[in-house]
């Protein structure tokens, strides 16, 4: 048989994120189609390349595929994306297979010599099949779904699950590049994402994110004479929980504010339905982009500023509830500076917009600030030839710095309220003392925490950072704890610490701080 071997150089995009613990759509449906093909198939990541020096290990394999795909990079913890010289370097160390490179960093490399590539294929199932339609991607996605084990997080991983293709509406935002890659909406058969998310749980996957999507409430929109569609919404949700009855995360990624204020109520029930059905701590990342009406109308931004606060207002209405003190959904936003028509106003009007939300507690799960970067063939790509369009780097700096200390702060404090507990938080890296993880789901919190902390936990939250959290492991006993570790805890003094110690060894420290033992 023949074989191959995927290196997973990780993906994030728009509406697809594949850096660990995240598994994307694309390697699944790589290995799939080879599969499908006749291979046997191997999987591993650039990160176990470097770990374990494999660099020239691949010779043996009849067909090697590099996955390259980062168009939106940012700061990662789970792992790092590979870069050209390691793509030229592994593929220069072994000749003998057919060398493949894929993804969207294939746009950077105008020769297949340059990275010692036989070949470069921006979209692989176009590369093998000649098109691409949701028949095809059912059969590879179901086939590709045995490579999950051979993640080196396995099973602490989450895979991404493609809903739709393209974006709903009939005219886009001039920064987009999504109806450049997908012209067309259209919505991924029901039953192709249940069956696709119960061969994963049959692998062993327990966490989910339906990521691969414009808008999840517009899931459905074109099989219902463009109407949101709210029975295939609740038939996709009650679908995956039928199927995959104890996943541990199930959670979503874009919704556009507009299309809810617009489609009310029932965009209503859509939410409630989600919210029966997720798992807390979900977010509804919304492209709100500027709260400017200038900035909006030059750029065609959907909706208007009040149509985005009805939606955040609605979201906290009905995500608003709490399971172990953290909200099953919450709205989190998403900010571009440098659009046209942009002026220092835009700023102010920004800052005060979060400020009312954040005195009127109006829950936000995080804010998401970008700077400019203009896509090729978009219309704003077109209008930044005849007029320049750059960041106001001083005024970025300054709103930032005002909204991360002033906003981000006291608004982490509402959502992880002290006493909440996170479920289910992974280790990833140790500063001084404080062990960092975080918990598998979309957009996850950093949590700090206190004491040893080595394997996958529950941990009750006792403070905040200014994006992050800070706890100690569920269940822990007094006696674990050194007397340094007790005095970081506010409200421990070294003296308490010392004498919790000698009173209260066996009891868990979660419990003590639930009352005053004093």
């Amino acid at each position: 048989m023949k074989s191959a071997i995927i290196i997973d150089g990780y993906v994030d995009e728009p509406a697809v994120l594949g850096v660990p613990p995240y598994l994307s759509t694309y390697a699944r449906y790589i290995a799939g189609t080879l599969i499908f093909k006749g291979f046997e198939v191997k999987y591993t990541t650039i990160d176990e390349v470097r770990k374990k020096n494999l660099f020239s290990s691949f010779n043996n394999f009849d067909v090697m595929v590099i996955l390259s795909s980062i168009t939106v990079p940012g700061k990662y913890i789970g792992g790092t994306p590979i870069s050209i010289d390691e793509i030229k370097k592994i593929f220069s160390s072994n000749k003998k297979p057919f060398r493949i490179l894929t993804g969207a960093t294939v746009n950077f490399i105008n020769d297949p010599d340059e990275v010692y590539a036989d070949d470069l294929a921006i979209d692989f199932l176009k590369y093998a099949f000649e098109k691409v339609d949701y028949e095809i991607i059912r059969n590879v996605s179901l086939l590709g779904a045995e490579i999950v084990k051979m993640h080196p997080r396995f099973p602490d991983i989450i895979c991404e699950i493609e809903v739709s293709l393209g974006c709903e509406r009939k005219t886009y935002c001039t920064f987009c590049s999504e109806p450049i890659l997908h012209p067309k909406f259209i919505s991924r058969p029901v039953k192709d994402i249940i069956d696709e998310i119960e061969k994963l749980y049959k692998n062993g996957v327990k966490a989910f994110r339906l990521g691969r999507s414009a808008n999840i409430l517009a899931y459905g929109f074109d099989k219902n004479s463009n109407k949101l569609n709210v029975s295939l919404i609740k038939e996709l949700y009650n679908g995956i929980r039928n199927v995959a009855p104890k996943l541990e995360v199930l959670h979503t990624d874009n919704a556009n504010p507009a299309f809810i204020a617009q489609h009310f109520p029932d965009s209503a029930k859509a939410i409630e339905i989600i919210v029966e059905n997720n798992t807390e701590g979900d977010i509804f990342s919304f492209g709100v982009e500027s709260f400017d009406e200038v900035v909006r109308k030059k750029n065609n931004i959907q909706g208007t500023v009040e149509d985005i606060d009805f939606a955040i207002k609605l979201v906290n209405e009905i995500g608003g509830i709490r399971i172990n003190g953290i909200p099953k959904l919450l709205p989190g936003l998403n900010f571009i500076f440098g659009l046209a028509g942009e002026t220092k106003k835009s700023y102010e009007i920004l800052y005060q917009k979060l400020k009312y939300y954040l005195e009127n507690n109006i829950l936000l799960r995080r804010i998401n600030l970008r700077q400019l970067m203009i896509v090729p063939n978009t219309p704003l790509w077109y209008y930044n030839q005849r007029k320049r369009l750059k960041v106001n780097k001083a005024l970025f700096k300054h709103y930032k710095y005002l909204i991360r200390n002033e906003i981000d702060k006291e608004m982490i404090k509402k959502v992880f309220p002290k006493g909440s507990i996170v479920k289910g938080v992974i280790p990833e890296f140790v500063e001084g003392n404080i062990t960092f993880g975080r918990p598998l789901g979309t957009y996850p919190i950093l949590v700090g925490v206190i004491g040893k902390f080595d394997k996958k936990s529950d941990i009750y939250i006792v403070d905040h950072g200014m994006r992050s959290i800070t706890g100690i492991v569920l269940g822990k006993k007094v006696a674990e704890y050194s007397i340094g570790e007790l005095a970081k805890i506010p409200g421990i003094s070294k003296s308490k610490a010392e004498k919790l110690k000698k009173k209260y060894p066996s009891i868990a420290l979660n419990e003590i701080l639930e009352v005053d033992l004093d």
